[in-house]
């Protein structure tokens, strides 16, 4: 997704490099988890590029000409973060902030790795260090705003979700998140003006789709969670949550066969789902023959 990219202070004694704070979210209001977030420098290469091998040896040697600079190791572990590399990605974070205590992309970065593994007061503080450091930066924003969701404080996390988006409007992973807290709260028609601002801002992604699909269907909207969950499967054609609310959709739009190969495609890629099954049975589903998808 398009995240709003911060860079660190540039000095005379500092390397060129464009530090990322990152964003990688794992969402979670549709029984799915999907990382909207990449992290791309201004030159936006491909992912695989930039987690390269090669592109971590380089900024390896970047950090042996320049070990003193906490933007190489800030830069670095960014990369590693994004690589899955969380131990290293924590290690260089922490040189970054011993070499600048004042760093507060590092914080925050280092704070998503605590959020990631479930260190939840850590995470807080960092985010709250960072936010101390600049009050005007929006990843902290949503990153304690997800630390507040994951607590179960909606009210917060809600507050720091509308900061995050005041600062940054083209923060999809914050419409998102704010729009799961609106759908939870049966709040459809915010949530679906927030995962459509999601998915105009990353339209490749099938969680917002899935998403405001569930609200139409929450709201008796099944054709236009058809239309939504049409293009979640083509996008993610493993995800067996939008498989599974597609059957729902067709069935209520009285099209069994397409429900039942929908019901049939989510009880391929988890066949123990209860819901999938019945749904399956319901639409006149028999194990072994072939339905129709689209």
């Amino acid at each position: 997704m398009a995240i709003p990219v911060a860079y660190p202070r540039s000095g005379p004694s500092r390397l060129r490099l464009r530090a990322l704070a990152i964003t990688l979210v794992a969402f979670s209001g549709s029984g799915c988890s999907i990382n909207l977030g990449s992290l791309t420098p201004s030159s936006e290469p491909e992912p695989a590029k930039l987690t390269s091998s090669s592109n971590i040896a380089s900024l390896s040697e970047a950090i042996k000409s320049h070990p003193n600079d906490p933007q190489a190791y800030n830069m670095r572990g960014s990369v590693l973060a994004q690589a899955g590399k969380t131990d290293e990605a924590l290690a260089d974070f922490n040189k970054a902030i011993s070499l600048d205590p004042n760093y507060g992309q590092a914080y925050a970065n280092r704070a998503l790795i605590y959020r990631q593994t479930k260190r939840l007061d850590q995470a807080m503080a960092d985010y709250e260090r960072a936010l101390s450091l600049d009050a005007n930066y929006a990843p902290a924003y949503l990153g304690r705003g997800m630390v507040y969701k994951a607590r179960k404080q909606p009210a917060e996390a809600l507050a720091d979700f509308n900061k995050a988006i005041t600062l940054a409007p083209d923060n999809a992973e914050a419409y998102y998140n704010r729009g799961l807290l609106y759908q939870a709260e049966k709040q459809h028609q915010y949530a679906i003006d927030d995962f459509t601002a999601a998915n105009g801002l990353v339209p490749q992604q099938a969680e917002p789709l899935l998403a405001r699909a569930l609200s139409y269907l929450a709201t008796d909207r099944p054709k236009e969670a058809a239309a939504d969950l049409d293009e979640a499967v083509q996008t993610d054609p493993q995800n067996a949550q939008a498989w599974l609310s597609r059957g729902l959709a067709y069935e209520r739009l009285g099209d069994k066969t397409k429900a039942a190969g929908s019901y049939g495609r989510a009880i391929n890629l988890r066949p123990k789902d209860e819901a999938a099954r019945t749904g399956f049975a319901r639409v006149g589903g028999k194990p072994g023959q072939s339905y129709e998808t689209f």
